[in-house]
């Protein structure tokens, strides 16, 4: 077992990337980039996580930003439960905590947002605590090193893993180990295709002499994917001033903004549209025109749900109420797909 320790962080001191929240033990840092990297790219997060930094080099910083300001550095990066809890739990830390976070993992699961893989993160980096991460990189490395069979889309998988990797884990090096089994999975024995041929573990790992790389971890249970058909409507009256609004229930995007919205159970076209606006906005406003933005419906794949999305320009006779200059609408908080459609077509 002290083999594989040994062999993993050796590997790791040799082939580390250099980041920024590595070789701290500030709590707050390693919680912010924690909570970035969950279900997350290290490239795509990392300039997120120096944007935090420098608007909120404090957990007080963070806690007296607004919601929105939060959001909008967050927009882009997906998940956006994850910056809603993040600015929830600096608050707490902030006015229930002094500022102080808790200094131990069971403590750290108090925290919203925060759970098992975070926690032990934060105890294991911050506070040199003798506890595990389990997250899909580690789920990886140890079933094909050790030929683990065990579906991990079980609720028994977590503790199984939690229990193997903590006897693998050299006592005094608790955070070096965690950061080395990580980057291990993130860099060497990746979910597809791994390059076996310059693995340290090589000669030992029995996934590798088994021929079950490709098959393992195993995990049986798939997401159901929502299929969605969303129609956006982007009003323009007579001095181009156009409508959001903000997104008030439980969901994906909460609290981010949008343009008005029409939902419907497939893509419609021109005559559809038309009819359903007749129904919803005719006794509201004068309707002059109506035409869509692009050719074909843009694909937006979310991890439970592929997005449709249409969006649609209507020009009304008269003023908009609570109208907006297009140059005022950019300010805002959007899901990605919908500022992107802001920059690139709305704005031109």
């Amino acid at each position: 077992m002290m083999i594989f320790s040994k062999q993993l962080i050796k590997w790791y001191l040799q082939h580390k990337r250099d980041l920024p929240w590595r070789e701290i033990q500030n709590p707050y840092l390693i919680w912010l980039s924690e909570i970035m990297l969950q279900q997350t790219r290290v490239a795509q997060g990392l300039p997120y996580y120096q944007s935090f930094v420098d608007a909120f080099p404090t957990v007080f910083d963070l806690a007296n930003a607004s919601e929105e300001q939060v959001l909008k550095l967050w927009q882009g990066l997906g998940y956006y439960s994850r910056a809603r809890n993040l600015h929830h739990t600096a608050k707490n830390i902030a006015n229930e905590l002094d500022g102080k976070f808790p200094n131990n993992y069971k403590s750290l699961l108090s925290l919203k947002g925060v759970g098992d893989y975070t926690a032990a993160a934060i105890a294991s980096f911050a506070y040199d605590e003798v506890v595990p991460v389990v997250d899909g990189n580690v789920y990886r490395v140890l079933s094909r090193f050790f030929e683990v069979e065990t579906d991990i889309s079980n609720a028994s998988a977590k503790k199984e893993f939690q229990e193997l990797a903590l006897t693998l884990m050299p006592k005094k090096q608790p955070a070096l180990f965690n950061q080395a089994i990580m980057e291990f999975g993130a860099l060497q024995c990746v979910p597809k295709n791994p390059n076996c041929s310059i693995c340290v573990f090589n000669t030992s790992c029995l996934a590798l002499k088994n021929n079950k790389v490709a098959m393992l971890p195993l995990k049986t249970k798939k997401t159901k994917v929502t299929n969605r058909f969303l129609n956006y409507l982007v009003f323009e009256d007579d001095v181009q001033n156009t409508l959001i609004q903000k997104r008030i229930e439980k969901g994906i995007w909460q609290s981010l903004y949008e343009f008005p919205l029409i939902e419907t159970d497939r893509d419609v076209n021109l005559e559809k549209l038309i009819q359903l606006l007749s129904n919803q906005f005719s006794e509201e406003y004068t309707i002059v025109s109506v035409e869509n933005f692009q050719s074909i419906p843009i694909r937006h794949k979310l991890s439970h749900q592929n997005l449709s999305i249409q969006f649609w320009k209507i020009r009304i006779k008269g003023i908009l109420k609570n109208g907006l200059p297009h140059s005022e609408v950019k300010k805002f908080p959007f899901p990605i797909v919908i500022f992107n459609f802001i920059k690139q077509d709305l704005l031109h």
